[in-house]
């Protein structure tokens, strides 16, 4: 396993994340604790010493798997990271409750690695609201060794992480972001990799997989790649392209069963990361499968001065071109929850103003009634 320099610390490149743990029945709150020991043995044996849990994963069970799974094995053996639930706005009050909450849970005594949770649009207003107290009580708990590195993570736009990094930037030591060879650009990943990396900041990377979907590619894609790398498997190259930004120090896969698990471990015995050549290569994949999908605006603006409501037109096309390739998700609703009901998708009224100056005559009002469609609004 390849180990990664952190401060004082030894860390497994590749980190067990617990949002997608084996489950009885497909029911996601009943985990199956005894696959979960398994994997956690073989993970250990296999030189993985980082495990990152969370409140909310599977229904608030993860916590109390991970828990037990990990009791196991000397306290000092292991790393184990959890995070703050911001993702709820009805938690901003509670930080002190859940954080004793989720230290019974997990069975321990400190956690090596606390995340402010999600940090994005919906919630940065009450992150850095002082009268939640949550900066201040977990540098508190920091500075009491109950707290040994804190941190974020950040599913949120590029402008959102630096109102976060400049109020609490002096205090974050790590950042776990969305980060793979899709979200490069499609994203805009690369920029808030440059962002934290001008804080000094390491980052830690969530979905290297996109929830799986760069684990198989298009058959000619697929094709492009094993001429290149013959003995490389499609989801290694998303690893391999990891290994290839200097700042990155942990990749944390969501590893649902001990073959993905075995598998993981095999792409991280050795580092191999991607010469400019395949990189930019992974990245012409990225821009087709992005282009059959969404709309190609440009964000020149010309449409918001002939908006008669005033929408923000390419940040909402931004939006409905993510929850289209995803296919759903939580990333759209997020932010729009953080903007008045007046500036959503739905407020368009079809007049097509818009659509007159657009260089890439983009059907804009199609695409506003299909979002809110989509939504459900």
């Amino acid at each position: 396993m390849i180990a990664k320099d952190f401060q004082n610390l030894k860390l497994s490149a590749l980190g067990m994340g617990a949002m997608r743990l084996p489950v009885i029945n497909g029911d996601d709150a009943r985990v199956d604790e005894a696959a979960v020991e398994r994997m956690v043995d073989y993970a250990i044996a296999h030189g993985i010493n980082y495990f990152d849990t969370a409140w909310g994963y599977h229904n608030g069970q993860s916590e109390l798997a991970m828990g037990r799974a990990l009791k196991r094995y000397p306290r000092e053996s292991f790393c184990l990271a959890d995070k703050f639930p911001g993702y709820d706005l009805s938690n901003m009050g509670r930080v002190r409750q859940i954080f004793e909450e989720q230290l019974k849970k997990c069975q321990v005594e400190y956690f090596d690695f606390y995340l402010f949770h999600n940090v994005c649009e919906m919630n940065i207003d009450a992150y850095l609201d002082e009268k939640y107290g949550i900066f201040r009580y977990l540098t508190e708990q920091k500075k009491a060794g109950r707290i040994r590195h804190l941190g974020f993570s950040a599913h949120g736009s590029y402008d959102v992480m630096k109102r976060f990094l400049d109020a609490y930037g002096r205090e974050m030591e790590f950042c776990q972001i969305q980060l793979n060879w899709l979200d490069w650009d499609f994203q805009d990943a690369k920029a808030k990799v440059e962002l934290l990396d001008s804080w000094g900041i390491p980052v830690w990377v969530m979905e290297p997989l996109r929830g799986g979907r760069l684990a198989s590619l298009d058959p000619e894609d697929e094709a492009a790649l094993k001429e290149m790398r013959p003995d490389e498997e499609i989801p290694a190259w998303a690893f391999r392209f990891l290994q290839s930004l200097p700042q990155v120090v942990v990749v944390l896969s969501g590893m649902s069963n001990m073959e993905q698990l075995q598998e993981n471990i095999r792409t991280f015995e050795e580092e191999r990361p991607l010469d400019e050549g395949e990189k930019e290569a992974l990245l012409r994949i990225a821009d087709g499968m992005v282009k059959k999908i969404a709309l190609p605006c440009t964000a020149c603006r010309y449409c918001t001065s002939h908006c008669p409501k005033g929408l923000a037109i390419p940040d909402l096309l931004a939006l409905y071109n993510e929850h289209c390739f995803t296919g759903g998700g939580f990333i759209a609703p997020m932010a729009l929850s953080a903007i008045s009901r007046e500036k959503w998708p739905t407020a368009c009224i079809g007049c097509r103003s818009c659509e007159k100056v657009c260089p890439q005559q983009i059907k804009i009002s199609e695409a506003m009634a299909d979002f809110g469609n989509r939504l459900g609004a």
